[in-house]
């Protein structure tokens, strides 16, 4: 039995994750603060999820945040590079750096039924590898013209389902796909 592989990721309407520094304060506007989001909440989404999958980077990122995000579940980081983690974390993360086809298979014998795959490069990898089941796009109202993309401009294509589109009053647009043809 393989995982259920899924993205729950925000972009820019020009379909950017992060500025080219990789900064993304650009998701936090105090206008977006306390509007009922409609769709599929954050909190609704992790609650279904067994462990979260990041790139390097995306972790990174997160080790700037002033507090870990991610209590209670486990995180495996994408590294080809060694990591330092920070004391508090090494129980908490496993950096590995094995082919991702062998990585689900490998967490889906641990029982982790419901992978939440995070980061640009890493989506990018799990798509191209067929892993991906759905994915959850909210647009953000902003266009940044340059950044980090969602998406590469290399690889193949891939068919979507669309399940579901939502609009919030803030202007956050979300899109629920089931990716066909998943190997």
């Amino acid at each position: 039995m393989d995982s259920k592989c899924s993205v729950f990721i925000a972009a820019s309407v020009d379909g950017f994750i992060a500025r080219p520094d990789g900064d993304i304060e650009w998701l936090h506007r105090p206008e977006y603060d306390g509007v009922e989001l409609n769709g599929v909440t954050y909190e609704h989404f992790i609650a279904t999820v067994d462990a979260l999958v990041m790139g390097r980077k995306t972790l990174e990122k997160v080790l700037s945040f002033p507090e870990w995000p991610y209590e209670g579940f486990p995180v495996f980081a994408l590294s080809h590079q060694s990591l330092e983690l920070p004391e508090h974390l090494k129980s908490k993360v496993e950096v590995v750096s094995q082919d991702v086809t062998a990585l689900v298979a490998e967490l889906a014998e641990r029982g982790m039924k419901h992978l939440y795959i995070d980061g640009g490069q890493t989506i990018q990898q799990f798509l191209e590898a067929g892993l991906i089941d759905e994915m959850i796009i909210t647009r953000i109202p902003v266009v940044l013209g340059q950044g980090i993309p969602l998406f590469s401009q290399s690889g193949s294509g891939h068919e979507l389902r669309h399940i579901g589109t939502y609009a919030s009053d803030n202007g956050f647009v979300q899109s629920r796909y089931e990716v066909s043809g998943k190997r």
